[in-house]
This record gives C-alpha cells, sequence and structure tokens, in this order.
C-alpha cells in the first residue's frame, strides 16, 4: 500500500469531487430498488486484486454496480493514514482495501437506520455506503466504529457484472449485515466458496435474478 500523509489526504478529498457526480445521481433518501449481493470468486478467477476475495456488491445509479472488497483488511489504522485528523484516532479496525478504482479516495460502509449524510447511498435495509468527505467526517466524529472504512472501490459498467456471472468468475449469495462487518475475514472466502459449492447449480437463475 502507498504511504499517505496530510497531502496525501489533500489529493484524496480532490478525489471526492468526483464521487460527488454519482451521489448526485441518486436520493441518499431513497432506497435501492435492489438489494446488494454478495459474490465469491472463482477458485480459477487469478486476477491479482480479485483471488479469493468476497465481494459486496449494489446496482448503481447509471445502471452499473459499486461495491467493496470484504476480505482484504489492511495493517494501517485511520489515524496512520490521517494524522492530521484528530477524529479518525477513535476509530478502532484497520482500514481495508476495497477495489482498484480511485485508490487514493476513502469510501465508508455505515451501519444506520437513517441516511448518514449527502453523498451517501443506500445499499440495502440498515446499511449505506457514504462517498462525500464530508459524511464520512461526521461518521468518523459521531459513530467512528458503527462503519468500515476503505481505500478504493470496485465498479462495473452496466450488464458487465451480469457478463462476468454469467463466465463463471462470480457465485452470488444474498448479502447479510452481519457478514459484511465481519471482524475476522482470514476464512471468509473459503467459508463462502465451500458454501457455494453445494448451491451451484441453482446459482444461475438466482444470481440473474437478485442482478435484474
Amino acid at each position: 500500500m502507498t504511504r499517505y500523509n496530510s497531502s496525501s489526504m489533500l489529493n484524496a478529498m480532490r478525489i471526492f469531487l468526483g464521487f460527488a457526480l454519482f451521489a448526485a445521481m441518486t436520493s441518499s433518501a431513497r432506497a435501492q430498488e435492489e438489494d446488494a449481493i454478495l459474490l465469491v470468486a472463482h477458485p480459477a478467477f487469478r486476477a491479482v486484486d480479485y483471488r479469493q476475495t468476497v465481494l459486496l456488491a449494489a446496482p448503481a445509479p447509471n445502471g452499473g454496480h459499486v461495491g467493496v472488497i470484504l476480505n482484504r483488511p489492511t495493517r494501517r489504522s485511520l489515524s496512520s493514514l490521517f494524522p492530521e485528523h484528530e477524529p479518525s484516532k477513535k476509530v478502532l479496525e484497520p482500514v481495508h482495501y476495497g477495489g482498484p478504482f480511485s485508490r487514493g479516495a476513502l469510501v465508508a460502509l455505515v451501519k444506520t437506520t437513517a441516511t448518514p449524510g449527502n453523498g451517501s447511498v443506500m445499499l440495502m435495509k440498515n446499511l449505506y455506503m457514504a462517498f462525500r468527505v464530508n459524511t464520512i467526517d461526521q461518521i468518523i466524529e459521531s459513530t467512528p466504529n458503527e462503519a468500515r472504512y476503505f481505500v478504493g472501490y470496485v465498479g462495473w459498467r452496466p450488464g458487465e457484472l451480469k457478463s462476468e456471472i454469467d463466465r463463471g468468475l462470480w457465485t452470488v449469495t444474498g448479502a447479510e449485515v452481519e457478514t459484511i462487518f465481519r471482524k475476522d475475514t482470514e476464512g471468509l472466502w473459503e467459508e463462502m466458496h465451500q458454501q457455494s459449492k453445494r448451491i451451484r447449480a441453482s446459482l444461475p437463475a438466482e444470481g440473474f435474478a437478485l442482478l435484474r
């Protein structure tokens, strides 16, 4: 991972301006018509960023999908990435690597019954993804450990995720908040892969139904 300092924080804030365009396309108070799903990488999927990964993915306003990798924690704390941001010291868990898109930007998955603020998208009941820096700051200051923080994310163009599932790159399963915020993710892929093997025969119809 790249080392971050105060200048990195300024660069990350500039990247957040790009996320504002994404957030502006949807209302943070509006529930998604489709819930989030979990994607379990096929053992033969050898791409460095996705080998033995479990991803959270949800429909994006542009017709594509957006998500994060759930089982790639880093060894860095949030306060080590942003040493001049005092509230970051309240976050106990390490930052996770969310994916190869905008690696210099911070996003947050938030457990909450209501929208955490502008620039956030409801992924499923009681779960939001926050992109805007001001909203993430508010989360860190008020409920720092009711969220998980990621550097980078994953994005799919319209139809791209369905194509990847057609090719067998991913197994699709329902998303649960307990799994998404599981503390020890070291064995998560192996557990979900073994589980998916037992239901593989029914996956195409179920997976496409979740994505439609």
